[in-house]
């Protein structure tokens, strides 16, 4: 491996209001080379990469580019020097087109001073066959699935001909072959001497990828060293601080009654009449039951969710009960009413208003009980959010912050204590721990399985097969809108769960 430094960070240290969230920290990047960074949310991994690209110029200590001092006051000075970010929440315009998203700001020119669109678009394709995007650059981002979507970000770093390429969590909203073209454009990469920076939570992930891993811990410097060199145990203690015993097992709660029955439900596709995203789906769940909802990207798993909290409205047939009791559920509100919270998938998009507070997004799903004669009172907000925030140990220097500056695993318990706040009966989590750190996860886990033990029926959708395999009591499995097995505990096999969520399984092809 190439010892040749692209970019460095040296004793940096960065203060925000009442936080050091970067207590001068070391970091290298070399040409050729992955350097895995990884630590909790809250560990300052993207206040750093946030310097790196500019987007801080405030901050203690040295950057050298090839050896060189640096300073960047903005983006574009990062970029003109070599280097790219790829961010895990999606910075595109919606209503532009791939293309457009791509070049942006950098638009190419004709002879007039006009844009040159079909050159834009002849070198969007060129960076989009790279990928094997199956889009067209004319395509509006918005009309493209998330993963696509991630594509389209990698695309645009790679517009840049950047030599340090940035990458946050890249594959938290990708497909299994999309991650394979990803992985595969790393090595290329790689091959060409470009150095890649590669944050991610997903330790098979390191152990494929890097070349090196650093670890950071509250804000720290902790470790350097080369990927083989580190077993899972010793990465873990290091970004956590404590061993890996310490963390998450799964007690097994008596199983209450019946709490949600579901039956025949569907779900119409609204941009394709007499279509179905979701059909003839059945299946239960108990209080102080985990039933764990396990399909590859595409298969139903998010528009189930959505259609029992009304997302979906009319477009939902079927029968719903609750503890005994038909329901009718066509709003979110009636969902709420029923005794229903979701946890959406996108926290930043679906579950929070980044520009407000801790304590006023707290508050937001259930305010009627902070009114009095119509009037909010702001005293006891204050004391709910604070109660929640000692409770999940949420990272913040107070119930004032403003959500969007909180890490992500933070900003995940602030959108479990909103809905905690509505006291439902059932909890419904979508990817509750995407793209948050093993300790926050550990802390999600520990909140699910203490809910289960009050008697909360917990339905969970989950992309990795360990996690739902570790925190269910049950399993169903989804594959292009249909339900193909259900698993209890005792019969739980990756490869058995695997089979059933793949195209081409039929209900009754796997044993329950």
């Amino acid at each position: 491996m190439s010892e040749t430094l692209l970019l460095e960070a040296v004793a940096v240290t960065k203060r925000f209001p009442g936080v050091l969230a970067l207590d001068g920290v070391d970091f290298k990047v070399r040409a050729g080379a992955v350097n895995a960074l990884v630590g909790e949310n809250g560990a300052g991994k993207s206040t750093l990469m946030n310097i790196l690209s500019g987007v801080y110029a405030d901050y203690e200590g040295t950057l050298k580019r090839q050896g060189q001092p640096v300073r960047f006051a903005q983006v574009a000075e990062a970029q003109q020097a070599g280097i790219a970010m790829i961010h895990q929440e999606l910075n595109l315009v919606p209503h532009m087109t791939v293309a457009e998203n791509i070049f942006l700001g950098r638009e190419p020119l004709n002879a007039t001073g006009l844009i040159d669109y079909p050159t834009m678009k002849a070198n969007a394709k060129g960076l989009l066959d790279r990928l094997q995007f199956d889009a067209s650059p004319d395509s509006l981002v918005a009309d493209l699935r998330v993963g696509q979507q991630q594509l389209v970000e990698i695309a645009k770093a790679l517009s840049k001909n950047a030599q340090v390429l940035i990458m946050d969590e890249p594959t938290s909203s990708l497909s299994e072959k999309e991650v394979e073209l990803l992985f595969d454009l790393i090595c290329s990469l790689k091959a060409e001497g470009r150095g890649i920076v590669y944050i991610t939570h997903k330790m098979d992930e390191i152990r494929l990828l890097a070349d090196y891993v650093t670890v950071f811990r509250d804000g720290r410097f902790v470790h350097e060293g080369t990927a083989d060199s580190l077993c899972l145990a010793d990465l873990v203690r290091y970004m956590v601080g404590r061993d890996t015993k310490d963390f998450f097992v799964k007690t097994q709660h008596a199983i209450g009654p019946e709490r949600l029955s579901v039956e025949g439900l569907s779900l119409e596709d609204a941009a394709h009449p007499g279509q179905f995203i979701l059909q003839d789906i059945s299946f239960s769940v108990s209080s102080s039951e985990v039933l764990g909802i396990y399909g590859l990207m595409g298969a139903g798993r998010t528009e189930l969710l959505e259609a029992l909290f009304g997302v979906h409205g009319k477009r939902v047939k079927g029968a719903i009960s609750i503890d005994g009791q038909p329901v009718a559920i066509r709003t979110p509100k009636e969902a709420i009413h029923h005794g229903l919270a979701l946890i959406p998938e996108d926290r930043k998009r679906d579950g929070l208003v980044l520009g407000m507070t801790l304590e006023q997004n707290t508050s937001l799903a259930s305010l009627w009980q902070f009114l009095t004669y119509g009037l909010l009172s702001q005293r006891k907000e204050h004391k709910e959010a604070e109660s929640y925030r000692n409770s999940l140990h949420i990272k913040s220097h107070s119930c004032c912050q403003q959500a969007g500056q909180l890490s992500g695993g933070n900003q995940q318990k602030v959108v479990l204590s909103k809905w905690l706040l509505t006291h439902p009966r059932i909890l419904l989590l979508d990817e509750p721990t995407r793209g948050i750190d093993i300790s926050a996860k550990n802390d999600i886990y520990a909140l699910m399985d203490k809910l289960a033990g009050e008697g909360m029926a917990i339905i969970v959708v989950s992309s990795e097969l360990p996690e739902i395999m570790a925190i269910s009591d049950r399993i169903l499995t989804l594959c292009e809108g249909r339900l193909t097995a259900t698993f209890d505990k005792d019969a739980f096999s990756e490869e058995a769960i695997l089979k059933a969520a793949l195209p081409g399984c039929k209900e009754g092809d796997v044993p329950r």
